[in-house]
């Protein structure tokens, strides 16, 4: 039980996996669904705070090396993306983009738009973990009534 509770909690701190796949992945391992998700819920949101407090930094020093300048440019215009929803509705545009468990969506890209669009730190952390919760009681949603028909 214990290293599905801590592979729970690692997976849900993977880009584009991140809670939309650690839930089903706990309650696959035997973890009650609250618990799995939960632990979700937490790993997921370990990162951002790191994300939303490096990225800009990390980015300006990789943005004038050679092998990583591309790679920038594809971030930041995956973060420009999702531009048009955040400037339309504004924090309440990132709880969205978060809070819709597809890939694409999520804290980490949440994370990333709020840095690349140099959104306030405090709100931005609040707006991702209301779009977390969201997005985990969605999946625990899905991930419970499929479990049921099994």
């Amino acid at each position: 039980m214990l290293v599905s509770i801590i592979l729970t909690l690692l997976i849900a701190m993977v880009p584009v996996i991140e809670l939309r796949g650690a839930i089903p992945f706990g309650v696959a391992h035997g973890l009650a669904p609250l618990l799995s998700a939960g632990l979700a819920i937490i790993g997921n949101l370990i990162p951002i705070p790191f994300l939303l407090l490096l990225v800009p930094k990390v980015f300006d020093f990789l943005r004038n090396k050679k092998l990583t300048k591309k790679m920038i440019t594809w971030l930041e215009a995956k973060a420009d993306k999702n531009k048009k929803t955040v400037d339309k509705y504004g924090w309440l545009g990132l709880i969205i983009l978060v809070a819709i468990p597809l890939p694409g969506t999520g804290a980490w890209t949440g994370a990333l738009v709020a840095s690349c669009f140099k959104m306030k730190f405090r709100p931005s952390m609040l707006s991702i973990i209301t779009g977390v919760l969201i997005a985990g009681a969605i999946v625990l949603g899905v991930t419970y009534g499929i479990s049921k028909l099994l």
